[in-house]
């Protein structure tokens, strides 16, 4: 019997539906599922696992937070232990029939320390059978077709560099977040969570905040004029741009005239460089853009390759290789009723000559593979595949082409600009509608040409502090600084947002608790806050992939450095103490009491319901309810119809604000349209919970000018 071993179910389904040409049987043995069919005499077994079916993790008496020292776990062995039970035992069941084993998780290094996990269940029921592993990108008959005649041999470095990564997460991540947890006094759900990765992501966004905080907006000023030739009305501005003296911006301004005079006239023809395919990183950056979380974002993906409708989504490569048949997957696109008029004019190109990025010896860009019908997968799966085939499509497509038009006038002997743009040639723009092609029409206009002045302003404004960073530009900086890797950065984002100490869909902002732990950190053990550390092991780890390192030398050198960073914070542990429960208090304020002006605090009951008490308690005893779930941040603002504080709660599917008061009969409230006086707290329907989708972000396009033509 010929036993091939798949990452999930869904995955198992589909290689058993291709090899078997649709004639497959599913069983379920020990109550986990499988997939049986015939090949001439030969019968085959496809055995879904489900991700990882064995946990790293500690010995079990060292699960006592309070009992274990923090030192001393650092230089504890972790356990392979068995965590998918009926998975598990259906595997060694069925592993005792099997002569051959072939190993088809996804093709990176999860997948194949995952395969080797099942390879070492196998081999102690059936120390005869013999392995091999099958490599794919995309889940059709001709790429399973492809890798089942051509199997390779395991790679067991590969699996070591990903376990590598496990052990070493795990006892980081273990000893710091107890060391920290424990004196603060933050225990059970409310533990303070420090990793490898996520605590230098982390410093990289209180970083920014602090940049933002730090910030002093100045005035400056810009001259706005708006002439007419010919009836028609166009916009200009004062070629100084900036004014940083208002006396200057005033005397400018104060130079006016009927007419202006052009005196200047230059075209430029831009090119603009269509997109190259998706790597991981851009696909993500892309689709934050659009309103995913990066998390999401992948999750989907996984979906839509496992289902067979895309590529791989992890991979660094932006080049298609040269055996991909394009046309074959264009016409694949001609049979989708959304996208069909897009792709029939792809494909009536003589020649298909695809843009190229960066190339590396990895799993082909990510790309379309067969037609996904919208109606077979939700509305978020289809968005992630849409995006991913019209950037398949934008790849095709001739690069776009405008002129430029940029008009100099003169105004009082005041310099002015105008700049105008048309379209030659929309090219890839036609087929990518989340980079947006623009005009501004301008009349038409010669040297010494009379333009009537319509309107003359003087405008003030006021500098605005650094952006904070979109999923997508922390995604880039991940990438360019070596933290994480292109399986694991998405995950990273999500995990600081599922332990409350960032926010924010658009833009990510840190709560008060983050720059607690950071500076705190930053002062006393500055080492693990910085990318450095982090990316050598990730250098490291890849060398345990090329064979050139062991995986236990590997894990060893991070215990050193990690034994360091916790003896630098034990010594200091009463001053670090202090400034995580300063900011942890801080953190817990939710604005002023409106009976005595002291501030409400976030307490938790006897029952362990949390509530809102005024601190001047027993003077007052001002309460008010409060959501049981999500975090809640306190919105520096106070209801328009009470005055009560206005507070944020942030769930992991929801976010709302609303007034402390249940009673306020303000839209603003808690139920909104619930009566006034119910105190009891809903949970709001995911339909008026989920924030608005972002307006889609303009890629940075790729611009090529010819000569100017005057």
């Amino acid at each position: 019997m010929r036993l091939i071993i798949a990452e999930k179910e869904i995955a198992g389904a589909k290689i058993a539906e291709i090899l078997s040409g649709g004639k497959v049987a599913k069983a379920l043995l020990e109550g986990a599922p499988l997939y049986r069919f015939s090949e001439g005499k030969e019968e085959t077994v496809v055995f879904p696992l489900r991700g990882h079916i064995v946990d790293v993790d500690f010995p079990s008496h060292y699960s006592s937070w309070l009992g274990t020292d923090v030192k001393k776990l650092v230089d504890v062995d972790p356990l392979y232990i068995e965590k998918e039970k009926r998975i598990i035992a259906g595997l060694k069941n069925i592993a005792k029939e099997a002569n051959d084993v072939i190993i088809a998780t996804d093709a990176d290094r999860e997948g194949e320390a995952i395969g080797v996990e099942a390879i070492d269940i196998i081999k102690k029921q059936n120390p005869k059978a013999k392995f091999k592993r099958a490599i794919f990108s995309a889940m059709t008959p001709k790429d399973l077709g492809d890798s089942f005649s051509k199997l390779e041999e395991v790679d067991y470095n590969l699996a070591d560099s990903a376990n590598s990564r496990r052990e070493i997460d795990l006892v980081w991540g273990a000893a710091l977040t107890r060391f920290l947890s424990l004196i603060s006094g933050r225990l059970g759900k409310d533990y303070l969570s420090v990793g490898r990765v996520q605590t230098p992501v982390l410093a990289l966004i209180v970083s920014k905040e602090k940049e933002r905080l730090a910030f002093k907006s100045r005035k400056y000023w810009q001259i706005a004029a708006v002439f007419e030739k010919d009836a028609m009305k166009f916009e200009a501005g004062h070629k100084e741009g900036n004014f940083w003296d208002e006396k200057k911006a005033q005397d400018a301004f104060s130079k006016k005239a009927d007419h202006g005079t052009v005196t200047g006239v230059k075209k430029k023809e831009k090119t603009i460089k269509r997109p190259v395919p998706f790597n991981t990183t851009e696909f993500l950056r892309a689709a934050t853009a659009i309103g995913f979380s990066a998390h999401d974002a992948m999750s989907n993906a996984e979906f839509l390759y496992q289902s067979g409708y895309t590529s791989y989504p992890r991979t660094d490569n932006q080049v298609y290789p040269s055996t991909l048949d394009l046309r074959q997957i264009i016409n694949e696109l001609c049979r989708n009723e959304a996208l069909a008029k897009d792709a029939k004019k792809i494909a009536a190109l003589k020649t298909l000559s695809p843009s190229a990025g960066k190339m590396s010896k990895d799993h082909p860009p990510v790309h379309p593979v067969s037609n996904c019908p919208s109606g077979k997968v939700s509305p978020k799966q289809w968005k992630i595949y849409e995006l991913i085939a019209r950037r398949f499509l934008a790849t095709l497509a001739d690069d776009a082409v405008v002129n430029s038009t940029t008009v100099d006038i003169d105004l009082a002997k005041e310099p002015f600009v105008a700049n105008g743009q048309t379209i030659i040639k929309a090219g890839w723009k036609e087929f990518y509608p989340y980079s947006k092609l623009e005009e501004t029409i301008l009349p038409e206009l010669k040297e010494r040409d009379k333009v009537k002045l319509v309107s003359h302003d003087l405008l003030q404004k006021d500098t605005t502090p650094p952006a904070r960073y979109s999923q997508s530009a922390l995604i880039k900086l991940m990438e360019d600084l070596g933290l994480g890797t292109k399986a694991t950065r998405a995950e990273i984002i999500q995990k600081l947002y599922l332990r409350q100490y960032i926010s924010g869909a658009k833009s990510i902002e840190p709560n008060n608790i983050s720059f607690a732990i950071i500076d705190s950190l930053q002062k006393d053990a500055e080492t693990i806050t910085k990318p450095d550390m982090t990316s050598e092991l990730e250098k490291e780890m890849d060398l345990i992939a090329m064979g050139k390192k062991k995986k236990a030398e590997i894990v060893n050198e991070s215990r050193g450095l990690l034994r360091q960073v916790v003896n630098e914070l034990s010594e200091k542990k009463f001053t670090i103490a202090s400034n995580i429960k300063r900011a942890l208090m801080q953190d817990s304020l939710l604005g002023k009491c409106l009976k005595c002006g002291n501030d409400f605090r976030i307490l938790v009951s006897k029952n362990k319901k949390r509530f809102a008490a005024c601190s001047g308690y027993p003077a007052c005893r001002n309460t008010f309810p409060l959501p049981q779930k999500g975090k809640i941040i306190h919105e520096n603002k106070t209801c328009k119809d009470c005055g009560n504080p206005m507070i944020k709660v942030l769930g992991t599917r929801y976010r709302f604000e609303m007034c402390l008061d249940p009673t306020c009969k303000s839209k603003e409230g808690w139920g909104k349209k619930k009566e006034a006086g119910n105190k009891k707290f809903e949970k709001p329907k995911e339909e008026d919970t989920n924030e608005k989708e972002d307006e889609p972000e303009q890629i940075e396009d790729v611009v090529e000018e010819k000569p100017e033509q005057n």
